[in-house]
């Protein structure tokens, strides 16, 4: 008998390898996310070390190693409003191993403030929203001796221009948040951005700068340590954790600002592995211990599941393009 020539040899197995990924895919695909995770699994956080956007998903990170048996790292990849870490997630492989954990900016406030993105944020697959906590008014109280929101004001207007306000960086909830109080109380105040929570903290500590409109986790300690004044919360109702702080609502009617912490993955990651993550998140959102976590940062757990997440992503959209709109927000 002729032996085979390895020339028909190489053509059968060219031919033989795409049908077995062909017919073989949605099996291998199954069993991958069955054993999902089998190596490291790196969380990129787009802003520094310090705020609550990189403490919230290192809770989650310690609660999902363990439950995985597989290490869950923090990786800070700060810059321009969250994009430069983002845009590191987007162009990642598609297979679990590299997520972004993220406040509003880079997920569905960029898109309408930044004239050219590289990459794009309607394009992440949802997993979850971690948590939600609400913004607050916080100073100085060496520099602003304003103790209620009346008069925090009145102290503006009598310095129009001149009461420096740090924020994250420009574009991001805190940012935009400043812009709102300033337009609902006719006040103009001087944009100080930094590059996160952290940064902008310290600075308003140390009396470089006089106040901040920021999520409360970030201050939160630094408000009980009596190096920061707590002037009023930006949630709808006083906190019942705190119901001796006045809502700004109170104040100016209407107003309402709450920062939330999403978790998602890059770009066409297979549905099978997405509900596995978001399934190990809504489990760590449940434990106690996780919970009393999130209370310290005042922070409610959300969870849910991806597709309601995908529909919260799209109103928030809309929701702070109508803040941008409104209030002439821009980069410059």
């Amino acid at each position: 008998m002729t032996p085979k020539s390895p020339v028909v040899s190489r053509r059968r197995l060219s031919w033989t390898l795409p049908a077995l990924l062909l017919f073989g895919g949605p099996a291998i695909l199954t069993a991958q996310a069955q054993n999902y995770p089998t190596r490291t699994v790196k969380i990129v956080v787009p802003f520094p070390a310090g705020g609550t956007a990189d403490v919230m998903p290192r809770i989650l990170a310690d609660w999902l190693s363990r439950k995985w048996g597989q290490a869950v790292i923090i990786e800070n990849r700060a810059g321009a409003g969250g994009n430069v870490g983002a845009e590191v997630v987007a162009k990642s492989d598609p297979d679990g191993y590299t997520l972004l954990a993220a406040p509003p900016p880079p997920l569905v406030i960029n898109q309408n403030l930044y004239l050219h993105l590289d990459f794009d944020p309607l394009q992440f697959v949802p997993i979850a929203v971690m948590g939600r906590v609400p913004n607050a008014l916080v100073a100085n109280p060496d520099r602003i001796k304003a103790g209620t929101v009346k008069d925090f004001i009145a102290y503006a207007k009598a310095n129009d221009g001149k009461v420096t306000d740090a924020t994250q960086g420009n574009g991001t909830t805190s940012h935009l948040t400043s812009e709102l109080f300033q337009m609902m109380a006719k006040v103009k105040l001087q944009n100080v951005p930094y590059r996160g929570s952290g940064p902008a903290m310290n600075d308003l500590v140390a009396g470089s700068v006089d106040c901040a409109f920021d999520n409360l986790g970030a201050p939160l300690q630094l408000i009980k340590a009596g190096r920061l004044k707590l002037i009023a919360v930006a949630s709808p109702q006083r906190l019942k954790s705190l119901p001796d702080v006045p809502a700004i609502a109170e104040t100016l009617p209407g107003f309402t600002s709450v920062t939330w912490f999403a978790m998602a993955a890059p770009p066409k990651t297979p549905a099978n592995v997405v509900d596995k993550i978001n399934a190990g998140v809504n489990e760590a959102l449940r434990d106690p211990d996780v919970q009393k976590r999130f209370a310290n940062l005042t922070a409610e757990p959300v969870g849910g599941t991806p597709q309601a997440t995908a529909a919260y992503f799209h109103d928030e959209v809309e929701r702070w393009k109508n803040v941008i709109v409104t209030a002439h927000v821009t980069l410059d």
